[in-house]
């Protein structure tokens, strides 16, 4: 039942840091449902073909998702060292975050509610890796 002393769970849980460069924006003004259109349309691309479809999306959320992703090409260019050119999409995800509630005053003294909804967007990218195209080329010359 117990998992151990306080500070052992949490020694525990600093040490799986992520590796990968990632980005996180907390407490974006954009419901998760919309923000997850534009995410999935980015999973998995490399990451000039992501920021081409953010720039062209007519949504407000792939604006915010396209400076987000930049962010995760500059955190991984600058503090890790890698080559924009060969990263890719790993991961990107949205979840709840808190919710504005509001009051609309309505006819015969009612009042509606408004759910301002937000959002958790994350972005984790990772290295396309060279051993995985070559034995694919391999295959091909031994047919």
């Amino acid at each position: 039942m117990a998992l151990g002393h306080r500070s052992q769970i949490k020694r525990a849980r600093n040490a799986v840091h992520e590796t990968r460069p990632h980005a996180k924006l907390t407490y974006a003004r954009i419901p998760v449902q919309k923000a997850c259109y534009v995410m999935d349309a980015i999973r998995g691309k490399d990451v000039t073909t992501a920021i081409g479809i953010l720039q062209y999306n007519p949504r407000y959320a792939s604006e915010v998702i396209l400076k987000l992703l930049n962010s995760a090409v500059a955190n991984a260019e600058n503090n890790l060292g890698m080559n924009a050119a060969n990263l890719y999409v790993a991961e990107c995800n949205a979840s709840n975050g808190p919710i504005m509630k509001r009051i609309q005053p309505r006819a015969q003294g009612r009042a509606y509610r408004i759910q301002k909804r937000m959002s958790n967007l994350t972005i984790v990218l990772d290295e396309k890796k060279a051993e995985a195209a070559q034995p694919a080329e391999d295959k091909a010359e031994n047919k």
